[in-house]
């Protein structure tokens, strides 16, 4: 018993508690910023379409500004629901999820810097049950997952993200599979060690490496009893899967996830 009567455990438990909230609050700020541009670049577009309305008084050029002005409008409603998605607190409840629809939420919030780096991104959602998780909680991996992988690929790239049923194992897949520089066959057991990184500083937009991401996304996902899988090879790329269980039909009401555990070996499974 320490100091106060808290435990050496109940402050292990505080102090993880502390720095997913400190993670998620960095990856919101990186949001933010990333969409502030993108915000702005659809104001201009409103503004100037706005001005050449003003400015012809034909029916064909104002019906043109008009359609521009509702298409920016359009586009700026799914930035802003998309980033109150994120910052929204929900708590730490598990509830059947539609991981299309949180994909397609955070590639809203992603599109700018992926364009910015020449990035392409493609999506293959299969047909699959709903998962059993905590929607935001799995959405900071996702953005965690394809910010490591953007940052794989200085020279620009491809991104992957596939949605799969799983029956045998009853989970639902969801992989994001990038065509970066690869992670080294003695560095991969390593990644998801706490405070381990291979980033060597921050890159071109000023991001470097924790070494913390990797380590709380494995233990997100083991909190929802899934597992977090890595396959890489130097040179090719790198793929990350989350097997995550699927909704049952009896799980109608929200379930608190379980506690932060200590990350297990078999979580990993590292190319051969």
């Amino acid at each position: 018993m320490l100091e106060g009567g808290v435990s050496l455990d109940e402050q292990v438990k505080a102090l993880k508690e502390e720095l997913r909230h400190a993670q998620k609050m960095s990856a919101l700020g990186e949001l933010v910023s990333t969409t502030t541009h993108e915000f702005n670049n659809v104001l201009t577009t409103i503004i100037n379409y706005a001005k050449l309305g003003l400015r012809n008084k034909d029916t064909a050029s104002r019906d043109k500004a008009l359609d521009r002005i509702l298409g920016a409008a359009l586009r700026a409603e799914k930035i802003t629901n998309s980033v109150l998605g994120m910052a929204r607190s929900r708590g730490s409840d598990r509830a059947p999820t539609d991981l299309a629809k949180l994909v397609e939420q955070t590639l809203v919030l992603m599109e700018r810097e992926m364009r910015k780096y020449r990035v392409q991104v493609e999506s293959q959602l299969e047909p699959s049950p709903q998962a059993y998780v905590c929607g935001n909680q799995i959405q900071q991996v996702l953005l965690n997952l394809m910010t490591n992988a953007r940052q794989a690929m200085s020279q620009g790239g491809r991104i992957l993200i596939r949605i799969a049923p799983d029956p045998a194992a009853g989970t639902v897949d969801l992989m994001v599979r990038d065509t970066g520089q690869g992670i080294p066959s003695d560095k991969l057991p390593h990644i998801f060690d706490r405070f381990y990184t291979t980033k060597q500083g921050p890159d071109a937009s000023g991001t470097g490496g924790t070494g913390v991401g990797l380590s709380m996304c494995r233990e997100i996902i083991e909190q929802h009893q899934g597992k977090i899988r890595v396959e890489s090879t130097v040179g090719v790329g790198t793929a990350f899967t989350l097997k995550l269980p699927v909704a049952k039909q009896e799980q109608h009401s929200s379930t608190p996830v379980a506690k932060l555990g200590i990350p297990t070996a078999e979580s990993v499974s590292p190319a051969r």
